[in-house]
């Protein structure tokens, strides 16, 4: 049953999302401490979506190569943006297109030379 009285996370100020968060990282570390991987990776998921409207998109660029957050060594190249949504492929990857929260992208870190 959907909670009719939650707001969308769209509609959310900078900090009923932190709050949001919050709520969520403690409900993964209990989730987490009984060993209930499935209901833990669904926090994952909800933070990382929460997380993602409370960054601006414009930072994002299409062409740009972003390391994935949670995924050492693997990049992401975006395409295109939708909202707060990067859609492009891994590299090294099976070259399908596929969507990821913008809160999930890092700049690679590039060794000075």
């Amino acid at each position: 049953m959907i909670n009719e009285g939650a707001k969308r996370y769209s509609e959310m100020t900078k900090e009923e999302l932190q709050q949001e968060i919050a709520v969520l990282a403690e409900k993964a570390r209990k989730a987490e401490q009984m060993g209930m991987v499935n209901e833990y990776a669904v926090y994952e998921r909800k933070i990382a979506m929460a997380r993602a409207y409370m960054l601006n998109p414009a930072d994002f660029r299409p062409g740009e190569i972003y390391e994935i957050e949670g995924a050492p060594g693997e990049y992401f190249k975006v395409r295109y943006l939708k909202g707060v949504f990067a859609w492009g492929w891994r590299l090294k990857g099976t070259g399908e297109e596929e969507a990821l929260p913008i809160s999930l992208l890092r700049r690679p870190v590039r060794e000075e030379s």
